[in-house]
């Protein structure tokens, strides 16, 4: 028999093969590679949240006497931290001061990042990608060695201790990232659509504006997410830029107003960490499916 005859010999099939990913059908493989992982995940991500939600409502006697009750939980809970957080101090000011400044930081860096991008990845000039890469590079640079430079600027342009001293300063480390993840957005998106709009006569601003921007909103979200979850957070800039309690942040306020030498208002303190993280947890809700296919697409090539 010629070898031209011979049939290749079959591969008999694996255990598992025929159901793709049927071997986390077994109960002790599935406790091992999804229940255990996924039990593991959720405790650390939500742990911190509880702790802080049990905090805000234990009464002070509870909090350092562990002999008699279990730090784990609450017995007779009390709104008495809540009550003095939103009435007796400046909290409420500092919510609205965190919400204006991150809010208008986020404007301005999507807005200068969306040039930036187009510039560097639909323009192709001579050098594009090393500026692309030293944007990004700039990113890395930590916020404790431009706050020095950056405080001489605020100091001389007479916006220290103001809400414009943080929207000015924000986009030194907002603005590289979003342009970096915009780049890739925008890398994303077929070239032969804006040939197409040159070829009808559109201008560079009008493909800007009615090509790529209507197609990169969920890159412009994801951004948009990104650069306001870091400027709610912020703290070395508002610490050094703010002085006065009614212009302060919550991040700030919370730690330097409620902490009064050794003495640490810690059903305040937690119940101030608990409202203040709410907003970026409901703006992550409402945009979750955007910022993961904008994630997708800023990375794939």
């Amino acid at each position: 028999m010629s070898a031209s005859t011979q049939t290749a010999p079959v591969r008999e099939p694996l255990v598992g093969d025929e159901g793709g990913m049927g071997y986390l059908e077994r109960l002790p493989r599935r406790l091992v590679t999804v229940y255990l992982p996924l039990f593991v995940f959720l405790f650390v991500l939500l742990f911190p949240f509880y702790w802080m939600a049990i905090t805000a409502i234990k009464p002070n006697a509870q909090l350092t006497d562990y002999n008699n009750y279990s730090p784990f939980w609450v017995v007779e809970p009390t709104l008495d931290h809540i009550r003095y957080l939103l009435f007796e101090t400046s909290y409420p000011g500092w919510l609205v001061n965190t919400i204006i400044v991150a809010v208008a930081a986020t404007f301005v860096s999507l807005v200068t990042s969306v040039f930036a991008a187009y510039a560097i990845e639909r323009l192709r000039f001579r050098g594009a990608r090393f500026v692309g890469l030293a944007i990004f590079l700039a990113y890395l640079v930590p916020p404790s060695i431009l706050f020095i430079p950056l405080a001489l600027m605020v100091f001389n342009f007479g916006i220290y201790d103001t809400k414009l001293a943080l929207i000015f300063t924000y986009p030194t480390f907002l603005v590289p990232f979003c342009t970096w993840l915009l780049m890739g957005y925008f890398r994303s998106i077929p070239y032969e659509l804006e040939e197409c709009a040159l070829i009808d006569g559109a201008s560079r601003w009008q493909i800007l504006m009615k090509v790529l921007l209507p197609l990169s909103v969920p890159g412009l979200i994801s951004a948009g997410i990104f650069a306001f979850t870091l400027s709610w957070n912020e703290f070395i800039y508002a610490l050094t830029f703010i002085a006065s309690s009614e212009n302060k942040t919550v991040p700030v306020g919370v730690l330097t107003e409620l902490v009064r030498s050794d003495v640490y208002e810690w059903g305040s303190l937690m119940a101030g960490a608990l409202i203040g993280s709410l907003p970026v947890v409901i703006l992550y809700s409402f945009f979750v499916e955007h910022y993961v296919s904008s994630m997708t697409g800023a990375v794939k090539e």
